[in-house]
C-alpha cells in the first residue's frame, strides 16, 4: 500500500476531501485542524469526500469523517458525499453505519465538485494529541450506533484508563517538584 495523503480544497463552498492510499492516525490531526477551520468559513454548504484513490482508512481517519458528518446536519442539514468504488472501502462504511450519516456513490464518472484539490500539510502529531485524536474520534464512531459502541467500547476505556492514569502521574511529578 502507498502511505496516505490528504487533499483538500473547495469550490463555492463545497469542500473536497481526497483520501490517497493508505489514510492512518499519521495525518489525522492535521485534518481535525482542517475541519475546524472548513466549518468557520460563512460559505460553507457540503462536503465531498473523493476516495477513489484511497487503499485503507484506519478507524481514526473513519471518525473523523463521522464527525464531518455529524456537523454537516448540524451546521445545514446536509449529508457529505462519498464517492468510492473499491469494494472493501465500501463494505467497510456500509459495516460502521456511515450510510446513514452520508450518500455513497460508487459512480466513478460522478462530478460533483469542480475543486482542485491539494495536498493538505500534515505534521505527525506528538503523542498527546495523538492520543486524544484516537479517543475523540473512536468515541464518534461509537456514537453512530449500538455495533460501533460494542465494538469500540474497551479501546476507548484503555484510551480513558490510559489518560486518567498518565494525568494522575503528571500532576504527582510537578506535585513532587514543587515541594
Amino acid at each position: 500500500m502507498q502511505s496516505g495523503q490528504i487533499m483538500v480544497g473547495d469550490h463555492q463552498g463545497i469542500y473536497v476531501v481526497k483520501l490517497v492510499g493508505d489514510v492512518r492516525l499519521n495525518l489525522c490531526t492535521s485534518f481535525d485542524n482542517f475541519i475546524d477551520k472548513m466549518f468557520s468559513h460563512s460559505d460553507f454548504r457540503g462536503v465531498v469526500f473523493d476516495m477513489h484513490d484511497a487503499e485503507g482508512v484506519d478507524s481514526t481517519t473513519l471518525g473523523l469523517m463521522a464527525k464531518i458528518a455529524f456537523r454537516c446536519e448540524a451546521s445545514n442539514g446536509n449529508k457529505p458525499v462519498v464517492l468510492c468504488e473499491d469494494r472493501g472501502l465500501l463494505h467497510l462504511l456500509d459495516s460502521m453505519g456511515f450510510e446513514e450519516l452520508m450518500e455513497i456513490s460508487g459512480d466513478a464518472d460522478n462530478d460533483a465538485y469542480q475543486a482542485s484539490p491539494a495536498p493538505l500539510q500534515c505534521h505527525a502529531p506528538d503523542e498527546h494529541s495523538a492520543r486524544e485524536m484516537v479517543l475523540e474520534a473512536h468515541k464518534v464512531l461509537m456514537s453512530m450506533n449500538e455495533q460501533n459502541e460494542e465494538t469500540f467500547r474497551d479501546l476507548v476505556h484503555a484510551l480513558e484508563t490510559e489518560h486518567a492514569t498518565k494525568f494522575h502521574a503528571d500532576t504527582e511529578q510537578k506535585s513532587a517538584a514543587n515541594h
